[in-house]
């Protein structure tokens, strides 16, 4: 179901869509213009929700904008068991909803 080409798609899904598309897209714009964090650090926030939601297009981008602002592959590394970490702890605790 993956294919990169469908990222192409988009421009169909904003011509069907132009209100809400313009409205996602000016709100994505301004999530990742510097602020308290720098944009790297919010590309790698990224990258790290990105593999915790299992988002193929999502990874692939946003791997790219992290190492475009200066993220090393030690930092992708780190961002994204991070993100493992979280998914297993998530386990864990729900793992206390099946004891009496």
């Amino acid at each position: 179901m993956y294919d990169p080409a469908n990222v192409q798609k988009l421009k169909q899904l904003r011509s069907l869509a132009p209100e809400p598309m313009a409205a996602f897209e000016s709100f994505n714009a301004a999530v990742f213009r510097d602020g308290a964090l720098s944009l790297k650090v919010k590309e790698l926030i990224a990258v790290a929700v990105a593999v915790t939601t299992q988002c193929p297009y999502c990874i692939d981008v946003h791997v790219k904008k992290a190492k475009a602002a200066g993220a090393t592959d030690a930092e992708l590394a780190e961002a994204t068991l991070v993100s493992a970490a979280l998914r297993a702890g998530g386990s864990v605790t729900h793992a206390t909803h099946i004891l009496g």
